[in-house]
C-alpha cells in the first residue's frame, strides 16, 4: 500500500499544508516564510528519501514560534498516518551524522510512546533570524505527533548552522532506517504485544 498522506491544519496562528510520501525519492517542496526552516526541512526530505510538499503561512509578524512547532505537528501527524498500523516496519533507527565540527546522534523508536530526550547546546541564540531554542519545539512537536520515541544527543560541536543542521540529518537517516520495510518481517508488526 502506499504511504502517502495529504493533511492541513488551520488556527489562528498558522495555515499548514502538507503531502508525504515515505516511499520517495527526496523532492521537498518547502515554503515555510522562515528560511533556515525552509533548508532544514528541504535537508530532511533528501536525506530521509521522502517526498515532502509542506506549505506553512503563520504569524512571523510575532515571531517564528508558533510557525516552527505547528510545522513539526503537522509533518509528525502525516507521519504517523502514513505509517498506518506498522506492519513489516523496521521500527528502530538510529545514525550519527558529522558536520563539519559538529557530529550528532538520532535514535528513535516507532513505539505509540512519544518522548523526546534533547541534549543539545547552541553557542548562540539565533541563526540568521531563527532562534536556536525553537529546535527543541520543533522535534518536541514531531516526537509527540508522530508518536515515537526520539533522542537526539550532540556529541560536540561549536557552529550553530553546523549543529542544527546535523540535529535534522541525524533524524532523516534514523527516520529512513526505522521506516524501511523489513523483508523478513512482511505483514507483522515489530512487537511482542501485537500492536504498536
Amino acid at each position: 500500500m502506499p504511504r502517502v498522506v495529504s493533511l492541513a491544519r488551520t488556527t489562528s496562528e498558522t495555515d499548514v499544508r502538507i503531502t508525504l510520501d515515505l516511499d520517495g525519492t527526496g523532492r521537498a517542496e518547502i515554503t515555510t516564510g522562515i528560511g533556515f526552516l525552509d533548508h532544514m526541512l528541504t535537508a530532511l526530505a533528501r536525506h530521509a528519501l521522502f517526498d515532502l510538499t509542506l506549505q506553512a503561512k503563520g504569524d512571523l509578524h510575532i515571531d517564528f514560534h508558533h510557525t516552527t512547532e505547528d510545522a513539526g505537528i503537522v509533518l509528525g501527524q502525516a507521519f504517523a498516518q502514513a505509517l498506518g498500523d506498522k506492519r513489516g516496519i523496521t521500527r528502530y533507527g538510529q545514525a550519527l551524522v558529522p558536520m563539519d565540527e559538529a557530529l550528532v546522534e538520532a535514535a528513535i523508536d516507532i513505539s505509540g510512546r512519544p518522548h523526546l530526550v534533547w541534549h543539545v547546546s547552541f553557542a548562540q541564540p539565533k541563526i540568521g533570524e531563527m532562534d536556536t531554542e525553537l529546535f527543541e519545539e520543533f522535534f518536541r512537536a514531531f516526537a509527540a505527533n508522530a508518536q515515537i520515541t526520539l533522542h537526539i544527543t550532540q556529541r560536540v560541536g561549536r557552529n550553530a548552522h553546523h549543529v542544527a543542521e546535523a540535529c535534522y540529518k541525524a533524524l532523516a537517516r534514523a527516520l529512513r532506517m526505522a521506516v524501511a520495510l523489513d523483508p523478513r518481517a512482511t505483514g507483522t508488526i515489530p512487537s511482542t504485544k501485537g500492536a504498536l
